[in-house]
């Protein structure tokens, strides 16, 4: 994403915002929400207005560029992800954030498609949870708390 020949391939215009968001994207491993990625940008020095940025992943999203998903909670989060159709694992708790594929999540979307007469089809799947990590530290946050009582 970072380069702007493949941004031009898909139809999208290369400018110093989008630049930056690009870049930052590029070293994020976890969603982010825009008002994340916004102040990350302010802290960098960088002057993009926070509409902008929402603009600004929203063409990235509609080319393919970044993934964006709703959270549990219903807002929306963007990450550079690979290419290729793939599904999250994503922690509630943290943001941490598998990719995983789901070929019997794809038969069954084609099915159902099929018996509805939906040609075309696509769909996305996010799966949310608590990662092994967040689940010790809860753990051991409960130890703690249970120790000191």
């Amino acid at each position: 994403m970072a380069d702007n020949a493949s941004a031009k391939q898909v139809g999208v215009r290369s400018t110093r915002q989008r630049s930056a968001i690009s870049a930052l994207l590029s070293n994020i491993d976890e969603f982010r929400s825009a008002q994340e990625l916004h102040d990350e940008l302010r802290k960098r020095g960088e002057g993009i207005g926070l509409t902008t940025v929402y603009r600004t992943l929203q063409s990235l999203a509609d080319a393919g560029m970044v993934d964006v998903l709703r959270t549990d909670t219903g807002e929306s989060v963007y990450r550079q992800c690979s290419s290729g159709h793939h599904h999250h694992l994503v922690c509630r708790h943290c943001g941490r954030t598998v990719e995983v594929e789901g070929p019997t999540v794809e038969a069954w979307a084609e099915t159902i498609a099929s018996e509805h007469g939906f040609t075309e089809v696509s769909h996305t799947l996010e799966i949310f949870g608590t990662c092994r990590e967040c689940v010790r530290s809860r753990a051991d946050a409960d130890e703690d708390q249970s120790a000191s009582v």
